[in-house]
């Protein structure tokens, strides 16, 4: 018979304590990320937003330099799937084997449902890579980026499922945030990428987070709530 999940304990911290800023924070992430498919998606809109790419583009190309570009070509490893995956499943696994199971659903909801997301909006929008000679290998279609999403989903899950609430959960927290955003710009500087490939995969992958995040705490708390109380002793 399989173990029950486990309840709350002192070293299972809850996913997400804030509800009323946690639900204010999924829905303005949720309605950003919307916004930015959508507006992509609208040739009109899209004329627009290409002027802002090409601008910022030719930006980044001309701030290359030996020391920028090594430093963007490592966060171009950091991103890649025999990166991520080995580090996410041992993460997952830590999670396993310490039983804290609802940290362990939410983790990996949001890892599988980034990925599925990811190849998927690829194929649907399939908007061409900008026509510059990338100083990396890319291959496919270029939005949202992939690297972009991986890394904002793997970092904000990360401390959601491992750092308990308080004023270190806000320093990592921004940490991910730090890292996430020099991994979009690492893309646009490579040529990978535009800029709202990079934007829209960073907003993609957090907000799958923190929603994955939301709700299993909810399902958390109605199997709390059905529960059986303890027998009095």
């Amino acid at each position: 018979m399989s173990a029950p999940m486990s309840t709350p304990t002192s070293r299972e911290h809850a996913l997400l304590n804030n509800t009323k800023l946690d639900l204010a924070t999924a829905a303005a992430l949720t309605a950003a990320t919307a916004v930015t498919f959508v507006l992509v998606g609208i040739g009109s809109a899209l004329h627009h937003i290409q002027k802002v790419d090409d601008s910022f583009l030719r930006v980044m190309l001309s701030h290359r330099s030996g020391a920028l570009t090594a430093i963007a070509k490592v966060f171009n490893v950091l991103g890649t799937t025999p990166v991520t995956w080995p580090v996410r499943i041992l993460l997952a696994g830590f999670l396993a084997f310490r039983r804290r199971w609802w940290h362990f659903a939410a983790f990996v909801a949001a890892m599988v449902i980034s990925e599925a997301l990811i190849g998927t909006l690829k194929h649907v929008y399939g908007r061409a890579r900008p026509p510059v000679h990338p100083l990396v290998r890319i291959s496919g279609a270029s939005f949202p980026s992939g690297h972009a999403v991986a890394t904002s989903v793997t970092v904000a899950a990360v401390v959601i499922a491992f750092v308990p609430s308080g004023w270190h959960r806000w320093l990592w927290g921004l940490g991910a945030g730090v890292f996430s955003f020099v991994m979009a710009l690492s893309r646009v500087y490579l040529g990978a990428h535009w800029l709202s490939d990079a934007v829209a995969g960073t907003l993609l992958g957090t907000t799958v987070a923190l929603d994955s995040a939301l709700v299993v705490q909810w399902i958390r708390s109605r199997a709390s709530a059905r529960a059986p109380a303890p027998a009095p002793t």
